[in-house]
């Protein structure tokens, strides 16, 4: 449902600031739970989805210290079969979903080594992965190179397709009664001591007794709220590359691919449509979102020490994107300090693998006011100290900068 900002009827129960995946996953959810919602996003069903690979990799992206977001990122990922389900039939559209697994693998005995290590520690979390020579790998997938010397089969890290599932989210919104103002957030509306909608750039003012930021990475420079509830995220830039599989190199590779190369953590994500992506750079450049030839070049590189045979493929898309980064890499989710703001942010590199989780947890905030357990360590409070100087800082440095 589109509406024309200036007359919007009446106010609504939610506004979602922000039409990426996490905005339109809050705002479907919402509505679903009989809350009169609308978002406010100049492109909704755009941001960073549209570079995104998709990869659903709880196990495979695990970090050190990052074991209280493991077990975020595996509740939302057991969700993904049911919410695929559910979306698509609410959408009409398929999402590219693929229950096919990744393999991890290594190239030098120091990566063998650092591998094997990952995968005791992913198996002391109780996770799943099974140790593979190069040879049983090479079975999996004959494509590799000949030099591999070893990787991690993990059967439950998947992927789904995040322009795909952005169309659907969309199309879901739309269907659940959802209005899209279409059109740039000036500021957040304050009324008293309380978040009370948005102000718009052409204008037009939407009212809602709550309002959500969603808007990735710009969500700590939206104007009119007081530094302490801006959620300190920042960009971090993203190069991916599209190639694509002609019919007679089909099934080019199975399931999704990574490995570290020269220290550069590099992916391959073959689709179901011939489709091959392959990504990502991590760059902390601010606001640019510039596709470079060094970014290219490096992806190409390292694929290619993976699968030499991709140098053939036709290179289809290069694109850039900026995830919203938080302090600790972990998201934001749920009410802030002031009232009537809720924000659903700072995903970094697993926006896609929590949108199933995202929209139940933002759901349940906004029908009940409370955070569900299992989220209660990603509240926003948790950086109601630090986070006012650092989202400050930002707001100041980068104001010459478009509003989301």
């Amino acid at each position: 449902m589109h509406a024309s900002t200036r007359s919007a009827p009446g106010p609504y129960d939610v506004l979602v600031i922000g039409g990426g995946i996490i905005g339109l996953v809050t705002a479907w959810r919402a509505a679903q739970r009989g809350l009169r919602t609308a978002v406010a996003d100049p492109a909704p069903g755009g941001g960073a989805a549209l570079v995104a690979a998709g990869m659903l990799a709880a196990v495979t992206e695990l970090h050190y210290g990052e074991q209280a977001l493991l077990a975020l990122n595996l509740a939302s990922a057991r969700r993904y079969p049911d919410f695929t389900a559910e979306l698509e039939e609410a959408s009409g559209r398929d999402t590219g979903y693929r229950a096919c697994g990744t393999l991890a693998v290594a190239l030098d005995a120091d990566d063998r080594a650092h591998l094997r290590e990952l995968g005791a520690f992913q198996r002391r979390c109780g996770l799943e992965a099974e140790w593979l020579t190069g040879r049983e790998c090479r079975r999996l997938e004959p494509m590799l190179a000949p030099g591999v010397q070893g990787g991690l089969r993990v059967d439950g890290d998947h992927q789904t397709d995040p322009r795909r599932l952005a169309a659907a989210l969309l199309t879901a919104c739309e269907r659940a009664g959802v209005t899209l103002h279409r059109t740039a957030v000036a500021r957040v509306l304050l009324d008293g001591d309380r978040a009370a909608g948005a102000e718009l750039a052409d204008g037009g003012r939407i009212a809602a007794g709550q309002t959500v930021l969603a808007a990735g990475s710009h969500s700590g420079r939206i104007a009119g709220l007081p530094d302490a509830v801006l959620p300190p995220v920042r960009p971090v830039k993203g190069q991916t590359l599209r190639l694509r599989i002609p019919e007679a190199y089909r099934p080019f590779l199975s399931r999704t691919v990574r490995a570290v190369v020269r220290g550069n953590p590099v992916y391959l994500v073959p689709r179901e449509n011939g489709e091959l992506v392959i990504g990502a750079t991590t760059e902390e450049l601010g606001w640019d979102t510039t596709v470079t030839a060094g970014g290219v070049y490096e992806l190409l590189r390292d694929a290619h020490e993976l699968v030499p045979g991709l140098t053939e493929l036709p290179l289809a898309e290069t694109s850039a994107g900026l995830r919203p980064g938080s302090p600790d890499n972990a998201p934001l989710l749920g009410p802030t300090e002031l009232p009537g703001l809720h924000v659903a942010t700072g995903h970094h590199r697993n926006g896609v693998l929590l949108t199933p989780l995202t929209g139940d947890v933002m759901a349940e905030a906004l029908t009940t006011g409370r955070l569900p357990e299992e989220a209660r360590p990603f509240s926003p409070r948790r950086f109601a100290a630090s986070g006012a100087a650092s989202s400050s800082a930002t707001a100041t440095a980068l104001a010459q900068e478009p509003s989301a």
